[in-house]
C-alpha cells in the first residue's frame, strides 16, 4: 500500500493599513530606517494600552466575504505567551477561541479559520558577532489563515498559495510580497498508509512559491524514508534551507497549551454584527471583481489561459486591460488582440525601466490594435511602433504615416519591391520556376524586409506568383 501525504497550510499576510494593529505608528516595516516606527505601545512600555485597528478588522472581514467564510458575531483578542527577543511584551496579541472568520473555501481548498494578530519584530543575525532587533515590524497587523488538511501534493499547495496572493492583491488588503516577508507560508505535512493521519511536521521559513513546493516534496520523501527504514517521524518544527534544498530541525512543536492563551484584559470584546462598517452589505459595496469572475469574463472573450494569468498576476496590466476593454467591449476580436499584445510585447517592454504602463495612453494602444485589425499595419509594424508610443503625443496612425509604414495592400504599390526581389534572388527564382513552390516563402520574407513590414504578406505572395507565372 502506498503512502498518502496530507498537507495543511498556515499563511500569514501583513495588511496594508496606514498604522499598526494596536497603536498609531506608521505601518512601514520594510522600507523605513531601523526602529523608526516605534512608540511606547508597540514597544510594550508599562502602563500603555492597545487599541485595535478598525481598518484591519474590516480588511479581514472583506476577505471573508470573498472566500465565503462565516464571520464571527462575537470576537476577542488573546495573549499568546512565548519568550523570544522579537516579542517586546513577552506575549503576542492574537486570537484563539473566537477568530473573526471560520470556514470558507479558496481554489477548492477548505479553510478552517482566519484570525487577526500583531506581527513580531525582526531579528537580524548577520550584523557581526551580535544579533540585533528591528521593531518596525512589531505590531504590524497580520492576518493568519489556516486551511483544513485537505491538500495532498506540493503542486496543489503552491497553486493555493499563488491564488491566495492574487486574491489579497485584488482586494488591496496586502501586497503579499513573499521575498519581503509580507506573506509567509508554513506547511504542516504528514504521511500515512492508513486512513489516520501520520505524525505532523511543520516547516517554516518558506519565502517563495517554488520553495513551498520544494520543501513539501522534500519533507514527504524524508518522512517516507524514515518510516520505510523502521524509524519514527518526530513531531517538530523544521526550517527550509533553500541553498541545500532540505529541511532541518529547529525545535519541538508547540501546542496551544504551551502558549497559555487567555483573553487580553486590556482590549474590549468586539460585537462584529453591531458595527455598521462591518455590515455585509457595506463590504459588498467595496468588493472588487474577484479573480474567479475575471477569469470567466476573460475566457468568454476568447483569451488564452496563459494571457489571463499574466494579466491577473499584475494589477497594473489588469487595470489597464479593463480600461482598454471598456473602449472595445463591442468587439471581442479587438479585445483578444489587445490582450495578446499586452501580455507579450508590452510586458516585454515593461521589463525595461525605461518604459512605464502609465505613459502608454490607452487611446493610442487601442488605435494601434485597431490598425492591425483593419490591416492598415502588419503585426511586425505594430511591434516596432509600440516602443514609440510610450510617452508619445502623436497617434500610431500619424507615426506610421510619417514613417511610410501603413500597409501596402494595393498591387501597384508592390511593383518596385517585386522587381527588386527577382533581381536580387535569381537562384531562388529559378528554384521556384523549377517546381520548388516553398521557395516563394523566402521571397515573401525578403519582400517584408524591403517594405519594413508594410507590405500585406498575402498580397505580396500573390503578386510574386503572378509575376513569375508570366
Amino acid at each position: 500500500m502506498s503512502y498518502t501525504s496530507t498537507i495543511g497550510l498556515e499563511v500569514h499576510a501583513e495588511l496594508n493599513t496606514k498604522s499598526k494593529m494596536f497603536c498609531g505608528c506608521k505601518n512601514e516595516p520594510h522600507d523605513s530606517e531601523v526602529n523608526a516606527n516605534v512608540c511606547p505601545v508597540c514597544m510594550a512600555h508599562p502602563g500603555t494600552l492597545p487599541v485595535p485597528n478598525k481598518k484591519a478588522i474590516e480588511m479581514v472581514l472583506l476577505f471573508g466575504r470573498a472566500v465565503g467564510a462565516t464571520p464571527a458575531d462575537f470576537s476577542e483578542f488573546d495573549r499568546k505567551n512565548y519568550f523570544y527577543p522579537d516579542i517586546p511584551k513577552a506575549y503576542q496579541i492574537s486570537q484563539y477561541a473566537y477568530p473573526f472568520l471560520t470556514g470558507g473555501k479558496l481554489q477548492s481548498v477548505e479553510l478552517t479559520r482566519v484570525h487577526l494578530e500583531e506581527d513580531t519584530a525582526r531579528s537580524q543575525h548577520d550584523k557581526g558577532s551580535e544579533s540585533l532587533v528591528d521593531f518596525n515590524r512589531a505590531g504590524v497587523p497580520l492576518m493568519e489563515l489556516v486551511t483544513e488538511p485537505v491538500i495532498h501534493d506540493a503542486e496543489s499547495a503552491g497553486n493555493f498559495a499563488r491564488e491566495l496572493q492574487l486574491l489579497l492583491r485584488t482586494l488591496k488588503i496586502s501586497t503579499a510580497n513573499m521575498e519581503k516577508g509580507e506573506m509567509r507560508v508554513e506547511a504542516n505535512i504528514s504521511v500515512s498508509k492508513t486512513a489516520e493521519f501520520g505524525t505532523k511536521v511543520e516547516v517554516k521559513n518558506i519565502n517563495s512559491f517554488k520553495a513551498v513546493e520544494s520543501a513539501i516534496e522534500y519533507e514527504i520523501k524524508r518522512q517516507i524514508d524514515l518510516l520505510e527504514s523502521g524509524e519514527e517521524v518526530s513531531q517538530e518544527t523544521r526550517g527550509w534551507d533553500a541553498e541545500k534544498s532540505k529541511t532541518f530541525s529547529q525545535r519541538s512543536k508547540e501546542t496551544a497549551k504551551d502558549y497559555r492563551y487567555f483573553p487580553d484584559p486590556d482590549i474590549a470584546k468586539i460585537q462584529v454584527s453591531k458595527e455598521p462598517s462591518f455590515e455585509p452589505s457595506r463590504l459588498d459595496d467595496i468588493m472588487p471583481e474577484l479573480p474567479s469572475n475575471k477569469r470567466l469574463s476573460y475566457s468568454n472573450l476568447g483569451l488564452t489561459s496563459t494571457s489571463i494569468e499574466v494579466i491577473l498576476a499584475d494589477s497594473r496590466l489588469d487595470d489597464y486591460f479593463m480600461t482598454v476593454y471598456t473602449q472595445v467591449s463591442s468587439s471581442p476580436t479587438i479585445a483578444k488582440l489587445a490582450a495578446n499584445y499586452l501580455t507579450s510585447d508590452v510586458v516585454s517592454l515593461l521589463n525595461d525601466d525605461a518604459y512605464s504602463i502609465e505613459t502608454l495612453q490607452v487611446e493610442h494602444f487601442v488605435e494601434l490594435v485597431q490598425l492591425v485589425d483593419t490591416n492598415k499595419i502588419g503585426s511586425r509594424v505594430a511591434k516596432d511602433l509600440l516602443p514609440e508610443l510610450f510617452g508619445a503625443t502623436a497617434t500610431p496612425e500619424a507615426i506610421a504615416t510619417e514613417k511610410g509604414l501603413l500597409q501596402m495592400s494595393d498591387a501597384s504599390e508592390l511593383v518596385s519591391i517585386i522587381e527588386q526581389l527577382i533581381a536580387d534572388n535569381p537562384e531562388v527564382v529559378q528554384q521556384y520556376l523549377a517546381g520548388k513552390e516553398a521557395s516563394i516563402q523566402f521571397l515573401v520574407g525578403q519582400g517584408m524586409k524591403l517594405s519594413k513590414g508594410a507590405a500585406n504578406p498575402q498580397t505580396l505572395r500573390d503578386e510574386i506568383a503572378k509575376k513569375l507565372a508570366v
